[in-house]
């Protein structure tokens, strides 16, 4: 197949290090409301999007009854973290690189656009780097579900892509949209499950993959088995 134009970026737990402040910030919204589920729990379900999180944590009654003032309250929890965020390391090397081998390069986030506006700051690139930034604005549903990436792609006037991610929601969401994911561990997953959802790569942070094969994960295809809903919350960790 003709090598894919276009990589496109998830930015929470894959550009900066911000998964474990996320499980945080959500753990203490529903700590608002007298809710405690296993902070584990939490944690599985970060990288999909908010509108689903509540549900698939605490379920649906708690999604009717509190699941928008859980969403308020996780924004207002996570804006204290802010100023703690920190790039992963080889974050802004690997958008660089990307760029300099003349790929569209688009940031593809389901987060709100203010909190992906702060990493592009931290990120700090030459204007014109960037084709395109998305944000949960641009997209109707979530990861898994892909609408936020086809938002990217088009956004970055590409044609086919590759995706980079850190959750088997991420490699869930390229692959309905055709396209390959290459995944993180740096989300908290493990290295079996991101293989066994259909990651054509993994690895620990940004900065391995520097020394990547782009030419054949820019020619590469999604696995068979990476259309399939996952359901990590239903396993234990590790």
């Amino acid at each position: 197949m003709a090598p894919h134009d276009t990589v496109l970026l998830d930015v929470d737990g894959t550009l900066a290090d911000t998964t474990y402040h996320h499980a945080l910030a959500w753990a203490r919204a529903f700590a608002a409301h007298d809710l405690h589920p296993p902070l584990w729990q939490v944690h599985r379900a970060i990288g999909m999007g908010g509108d689903k999180l509540v549900a698939a944590v605490a379920g649906d009654e708690v999604e009717e009854q509190h699941g928008e003032a859980l969403r308020e309250r996780w924004e207002e929890e996570y804006d204290r973290l802010l100023p703690e965020i920190v790039l992963l390391p080889g974050a802004r090397d690997l958008v660089l690189l990307l760029a300099d081998r003349g790929v569209r390069v688009a940031l593809a986030s389901s987060g709100k656009a203010r909190f992906t506006d702060h990493v592009v700051g931290l990120l700090d690139l030459p204007d014109g780097t960037l084709a395109a930034t998305t944000s949960s604005d641009d997209a109707e549903h979530s990861k898994p579900a892909p609408d936020i990436l086809a938002s990217a792609l088009e956004a970055a006037g590409g044609s086919s892509a590759l995706v980079v991610g850190d959750t088997t929601y991420d490699v869930t969401a390229a692959a309905r949209m055709g396209s390959p994911c290459v995944a993180l561990l740096s989300g908290g997953f493990g290295r079996v499950e991101l293989e066994d959802a259909g990651a054509v790569h993994v690895a620990g942070t940004p900065a391995e993959l520097l020394e990547a094969d782009w030419a054949g994960l820019l020619s590469a295809e999604p696995a068979p088995t990476a259309r399939e809903d996952r359901t990590p919350l239903d396993r234990s960790a590790g």
